[in-house]
C-alpha cells in the first residue's frame, strides 16, 4: 500500500492550506470530507494530477478442483 500524506500549512490569517499525496481519483476527497467539516468551509480546491489517474486494480482468478 502506498504512504499516504497529509500536510497542512495554517496561515497567519488563519485559513488553512491541506495537501494529500499518495491517493488518486476522488479519495483525497473521501479521506479528508470530516476533517474539512470540523476546520469550516472549504473556500478552493485545486486538483493535481493524481485527482485525474485511476487506481491500479489487479485481478486474479485461481481455479480450483474439489474432489
Amino acid at each position: 500500500m502506498p504512504q499516504r500524506t497529509l500536510r497542512f500549512k495554517i496561515r497567519q490569517d488563519g485559513r488553512v492550506e491541506e495537501t494529500v499525496e499518495g491517493l488518486v481519483g476522488e479519495a483525497c476527497i473521501d479521506l479528508t470530507e470530516k476533517l474539512e467539516d470540523a476546520l469550516g468551509t472549504v473556500e478552493r480546491r485545486e486538483p493535481t494530477s493524481d485527482t485525474f489517474l485511476r487506481e491500479k486494480v489487479q485481478k486474479q482468478t485461481i481455479s480450483a478442483e474439489i474432489h
